[in-house]
């Protein structure tokens, strides 16, 4: 927060947004936090409460779209980008639009809490994202190089790099501390935070789609928690508890426990994972030249 407002323009309403999402899903992690560690609560903040300030950010920040869109380009207000096509967009109706929002942010910001389940592991592949969609954010503000690249021009857009790289930043700064063995952890307050704050970047650059590639572990973790549990609740129904307990479709979810299952290193897991995660990073670059 602090490198963003020392060099980004305040005027610019998408970087204060972008603000707006990191201390708000910040805020929530953080009372669930205190109730845990300071309150001596199990449980923490329930479950529904929480999703319920994630949903409540959305159709906040689906509504600032709608009545504040961008300026000066030719993308409607509730339109999506597609990688690997070029000035193709999807339009959706504004009740869509809204849900869609919502459930971007609201999953992107749970999908990073699920990854932070390993010392450094959360941390490392948020900093690869978030100069990920720095690169991007610096593409689409500029006239030269969305022409060169054929890609929309999104005016202003360019201070959202400031911001990334901020985030970038105080996850390589925290990382410092967080990497195996961790002398401080992230919590919710941490991992909501960068979640809101990636999944907010992305929507306010209108690469909602975008996400699946730079963030391809943190959906990989965020499937294979949902995988486990459908299956295991459809073998539950249908054969009992014992078939269910032993055929499970991973180890443990998510993802990470389950190499960590197979016999894997801590570090050897964050390591590998980080190596998908710049993989990830550089797929979702090439669709800048591969249109």
């Amino acid at each position: 927060v602090v490198p963003t407002l020392l060099w980004a323009r305040l005027d610019n309403r998408f970087v204060l947004i972008a603000l707006f999402a990191t201390v708000w899903m910040g805020a929530i992690g953080f009372v669930d936090d205190y109730l845990k560690v300071v309150q001596h609560s199990s449980r923490g903040l329930v479950a529904r409460h929480k999703l319920a300030g994630q949903i409540v950010f959305g159709l906040v920040l689906s509504g600032l779209l709608l009545a504040f869109p961008w300026a000066g380009t030719v993308l409607p207000p509730t339109a999506t980008t597609v990688p690997f096509f070029k000035y193709v967009y999807v339009v959706l109706a504004w009740p869509v639009y809204v849900g869609f929002v919502t459930f971007v942010v609201t999953g992107t910001s749970n999908a990073v809490n699920l990854t932070d389940g390993l010392d450094g592991l959360a941390a490392g592949l948020s900093a690869i994202a978030a100069i990920t969609f720095a690169a991007f954010a610096y593409v689409f503000g500029r006239t030269d190089t969305s022409e060169y690249l054929k890609v929309f021009y999104l005016p202003g857009s360019g201070e959202l790099a400031i911001f990334c790289a901020s985030l970038m930043g105080a996850c390589i700064g925290f990382l410092w501390f967080n990497a195996h063995p961790a002398r401080v952890i992230m919590g919710d307050t941490g991992a909501l935070a960068i979640g809101g704050a990636i999944g907010t970047v992305a929507i306010l650059l209108k690469s909602e789609f975008l996400l699946l590639l730079v963030g391809g572990v943190f959906a990989a973790e965020t499937l294979s928690v949902m995988l486990q549990r459908r299956v295991f609740k459809y073998r539950l129904w249908r054969y009992g508890r014992p078939y269910a307990e032993q055929h499970r479709v991973f180890r443990m979810a998510p993802l990470h426990h389950h190499f960590e299952q197979l016999g894997w290193h801590e570090s050897t897991v964050v390591t590998r994972f980080y190596i998908l995660g710049l993989l990830c990073a550089l797929v979702a670059l090439s669709t800048l030249k591969i249109r």
